[in-house]
């Protein structure tokens, strides 16, 4: 594949964010130190954009959807949910800094001055689709999804509005 056609692939592409393993398949390399160089060229070239190792945009960072950058960083299953959800719905009046997620796994990133906090969920409540919506390019909790959410996770937690 040239290097032009690697790039049109690249730019008629509607995502933004990209994994190693995505540009493997987009362009059809299975030969790990050509994709490595093909990415590398690309980055040095302005095309692509170093994001975290394993991780590369085709447009500036601030130019991502935040949601959209928690879900790729991890580059697991994961949704916005207990206190970001729940400060958007207006169930809870406290200023949120952090976005959270839950996960598979607990961690906690700073990423260009935005804190992303993933909370482990069992796999078994983790994986269950109810009350777990698809946006563009992430998936985000409903609000009974989210005060399910944060119940499970910390059962005495207050809720300052419940009536919305």
């Amino acid at each position: 594949m040239t290097k032009i056609s690697k790039l049109n692939l690249l730019l008629k592409s509607n995502q933004k964010l990209f994994h190693t393993q995505d540009l493997a398949l987009l362009w059809g390399i299975t030969n790990r130190g050509t994709l490595y160089t093909s990415i590398k060229r690309l980055v040095k070239n302005g095309v692509l954009i170093s994001i975290i190792k394993g991780l590369y945009s085709t447009v500036p960072v601030n130019e991502i959807n935040k949601f959209q950058l928690g879900t790729a960083l991890i580059h697991k299953f994961c949704y916005v949910s207990c206190e970001t959800v729940l400060a958007i719905e207006g169930v809870i009046n406290q200023t949120v800094y952090p976005i959270t997620f839950v996960s598979s796994i607990s961690l906690k990133i700073e990423y260009n001055g935005t804190v992303y906090l993933y909370r482990k969920l069992k796999p078994e409540i983790l994986l269950r689709p109810d009350g777990v919506e698809k946006q563009d390019g992430y998936f985000i909790a409903t609000k009974t999804r989210a005060i399910s959410d944060m119940l499970y996770l910390n059962p005495k937690y207050y809720f300052d509005n419940l009536k919305k």
